[in-house]
């Protein structure tokens, strides 16, 4: 892509930290969307619980990559946070959808922020972005998230799900809980350790990312997950190695369920998700296996 206007939401996250940089480095111009009003020429206002996008600040933009909702791990799964979870993730992209479709000259891509959990539990069974929905609470939110982009993509937008795994990396997301619990000994597996774990080093989700904006042929899910899914017994052997400690400690799912509540469902469930969509439009990983993405998040 040449030197282009883009938008990001979501900017402080660790994933849209890591694209700002990725893209400003590059020479494109940055706006992000902030919860309050606009302080700096490169921001722009937005509130998605009120559904509102400053549609103004998204003149003169090539593309805008909406990535904000709220953590889904962040705390346990109370009524009232899984209302946080679907209506940040579904409210929002319906805000920056409408804003989209409502501009004379619409941006050429929005690419939106999915997740894997969009498949459920599919055991030892891997899926591609072919696979219908699964059953349960995420996949439910997943549908809905999608379904939100739909005046965009009405409006002739070319409009792309980006179907998130787990996101390799030191300083968020899930790897930013483990690496302590790994490095001081008490790292070990998850449940019976069975469970596919579909992970992405956190540089190839950036380039996937940019892949996609630049990729005129793909629209609709693309799942953005490393080749090689493995289970959470091998990734808690990969720990050990690449940090040369023991894992010994185990977490019985029963004492999960407890600590973690209905979230626990969803951290003992198998995802074994490919990324056939960007194999297929020629996208190659820098970090395909488990071990070298890792390495990466430790550089």
């Amino acid at each position: 892509m040449p030197p282009s206007r883009i938008a990001v939401s979501g900017s402080t996250g660790l994933i849209g930290a890591a694209l700002v940089r990725s893209l400003r480095t590059d020479g494109h111009e940055v706006v992000r969307l902030v919860r309050r009003p606009a302080a700096a020429g490169d921001e722009v206002e937005w509130d998605p619980k009120r559904r509102y996008v400053d549609a103004a600040g998204l003149v003169g933009c090539d593309a805008v990559v909406h990535l904000a909702g709220a953590g889904v791990g962040d705390h346990r799964w109370t009524e009232a946070y899984k209302r946080e979870i679907r209506d940040s993730r579904v409210d929002g992209t319906a805000a920056i959808a409408e804003a989209v479709a409502s501009l004379d000259t619409p941006p050429k891509v929005l690419l939106s922020g999915s997740a894997v959990g969009y498949y459920g539990d599919t055991g030892d069974r891997a899926v591609d972005e072919s696979a219908p929905p699964g059953e349960g609470f995420l996949p439910s939110v997943c549908v809905e998230w999608e379904e939100a982009t739909a005046p965009a993509e009405e409006a002739g937008v070319r409009t792309a799900h980006a179907r998130t795994g787990l996101v390799v990396a030191r300083e968020g997301g899930a790897w930013g809980r483990l690496f302590p619990l790994f490095r001081a000994g008490l790292g070990g597996r998850m449940g019976n350790g069975r469970q596919y774990w579909s992970f992405i080093a956190l540089h190839d989700h950036v380039a996937a990312l940019r892949h996609i904006l630049d990729t005129e042929a793909l629209s609709g899910p693309v799942n953005l997950t490393g080749p090689v899914p493995v289970t959470n017994g091998e990734v808690t052997a990969a720990m050990g190695r690449v940090l040369h400690r023991p894992t010994l400690f185990t977490a019985p799912a029963p004492a999960l369920r407890i600590a973690l509540g209905e979230f626990a469902g969803d951290v003992l469930g198998s995802q074994r998700v490919l990324p056939g969509r960007l194999l297929d439009s020629g996208f190659t990983f820098a970090f395909p296996g488990i071990d070298a993405a890792l390495r990466a998040a430790l550089r």
